[in-house]
């Protein structure tokens, strides 16, 4: 580990014009910032080498393209606009990686690349900060100060120290930096920060980062939130029936209710009910599972129970449409009514033509004793299917 602390006093003036320059593939350093780095290929880690024997100062620059080969700065595939760096600390492993941890310090502009080298060399310009000490700026500093204080406190693994150090910085261009390098966004959006020089321009760019990052935030912290009130009514309301039962059984009451609620539960998984009645009958037996036993709704829901378990939802009959035999069967069960015989034998006809249609339901109306349910007999008797008879009065 070579850590000897470097002089940080360094001013545009003093800088080389001239930087070996590092491809960066996934991160944005920004000035006065720290950033850690691993350095894999042969050529970079001869950069780190030679720099380390002279100023500790590299260029850094974003390449636009990922790619494990030599960037080739005559294709476009790195970024104009850099930021040099000092090599605070560097420790080498046993597969020769160099591990650094670097100091941002100005920012460059690339004027050209030379090829003396067997990695990256440019000749660069600095510039610095075009700020600015008006109202908007002022504005548009304690707005990004506030914002950032919201993403620290709903970023759980951002130190709670991070907003109180936004307060202290007084430069506006120093703090859009490091908000940029702090909060979540992709290397191609914090490069366009890079890029801008002027200090209020960049205040604007970053304040839409940062409403951005707020908002996806802020929707997650809702969801959480949702979920854990879910699942604290449900571990509650779980703890006290398991208090309920605890007390029924030290009163010695046996739970008949529960081995009524099972064997329901046993009825609609037997049954193979179709998926809306299963969704109907689990809804009613959740309903019956919070009644108690002496409520008048108690009985009722059994018995509703009992019926959408007892139906024969799967078991059907081949019907005969045999209309001459319908005709015989309605006139020899019923004398007149010959209005309601030709409907039925309409039905009929229009069921044997097309046999999967979705035709309507026959209705029968009228007062007790005119021939409606001896008709249903009627029809079930013609069609070789099974009559039953059940009132819906009440």
């Amino acid at each position: 580990m070579q850590d000897k602390q470097p002089s940080l006093d360094y001013s545009t003036e003093n800088l080389p014009t001239v930087l070996p320059i590092l491809p960066l593939f996934d991160a944005t350093l920004f000035p006065k910032m720290v950033l850690p780095l691993v350095v894999m290929r042969g050529e970079s880690v001869q950069l780190i080498d030679e720099a380390m024997a002279k100023d500790r100062m590299i260029g850094l620059v974003v390449a636009k393209k990922q790619e494990n080969v030599k960037p080739d700065p005559d294709s476009g595939d790195m970024a104009l606009v850099g930021t040099v760096a000092l090599i605070l600390k560097m420790a080498k492993t046993e597969d020769n990686r160099a591990q650094l941890l670097v100091q941002g310090l100005s920012r460059f502009h690339v004027k050209s690349y030379q090829e003396d080298k067997p990695y990256l060399v440019a000749e660069v310009d600095y510039f610095d900060d075009v700020d600015h000490q008006d109202n908007e700026t002022e504005a548009l500093m304690a707005n990004v100060i506030k914002q950032f204080g919201r993403v620290v406190q709903l970023s759980p693994g951002l130190p709670q120290e991070m907003g109180s150090m936004a307060t202290s910085i007084r430069e506006p261009g120093t703090l859009a930096d490091m908000v940029a390098s702090t909060i979540n966004s992709s290397a191609e959006e914090k490069q366009q920060i890079l890029e801008i020089q002027d200090s209020t321009e960049r205040l604007k760019a970053v304040t839409k980062l940062i409403h951005h990052q707020l908002e996806i935030l802020e929707l997650g912290n809702k969801i959480q939130s949702q979920v854990k009130g879910d699942m604290d009514k449900r571990q509650r309301e779980y703890y006290l029936r398991q208090q309920l039962k605890a007390i029924k059984e030290e009163l010695g009451e046996t739970d008949d209710a529960g081995v009524e609620l099972e064997e329901y539960r046993t009825k609609i998984k037997e049954r193979n009910l179709p998926e809306l009645a299963v969704k109907e009958a689990e809804r009613e037996l959740d309903r019956l599972s919070r009644m108690h036993p002496s409520s008048a709704e108690y009985t009722v829901a059994m018995t509703y129970l009992d019926w959408l378990t007892e139906l024969p939802w799967n078991e059907n009959t081949e019907d005969n449409l045999d209309i001459k035999k319908a005709r015989a069967v309605l006139d020899e069960d019923h004398f007149g009514l010959e209005k309601a015989k030709r409907r039925i034998i309409e039905y009929l006809a229009v069921r044997k033509l097309k046999p999967d249609s979705k035709g309507p339901i026959l209705c029968f109306a009228g007062p007790p004793g005119t021939g409606k349910t001896s008709l249903g007999n009627s029809i079930a008797r013609a069609l070789g299917r099974k009559f039953h008879r059940i009132s819906l009065g009440g």
